[in-house]
């Protein structure tokens, strides 16, 4: 069993400002469950009008966000007002429209 380490560090910070920080780590290298997590803090957070910054991200936490397509600084910025997290749909030619 290995020691564990350090993956990240997480903050969340209330609307009125006031933030708490917790340690997140495991044994060996973070997994994309690790990144699945992260998203749903943040989503709990953003719901909560909170927000979560992240900091002392481990290098292999830092390609499986990157992978992921999230970046450190959450909430993420929308690009034209889309739901950075919802899923967009793509139209074919040939769909019925709708």
């Amino acid at each position: 069993m290995g020691s564990c380490r350090l993956w990240y560090r997480v903050t969340v910070v209330s609307e009125e400002g006031s933030e708490v920080d917790w340690n997140v780590g495991g044994a060996g290298r973070p997994t994309m469950q690790a990144v699945d997590t992260v998203a749903r803090l943040a989503l709990l957070a953003r719901r909560g009008g909170a927000s979560i910054r992240l900091s002392e991200v481990a290098p292999e936490m830092r390609e499986l966000l990157d992978l992921a397509g999230l970046t450190l600084e959450v909430p993420w910025q929308a690009e034209g007002g889309k739901d950075p997290l919802g899923v967009q749909e793509g139209v074919e030619s040939g769909d019925p429209p709708p």
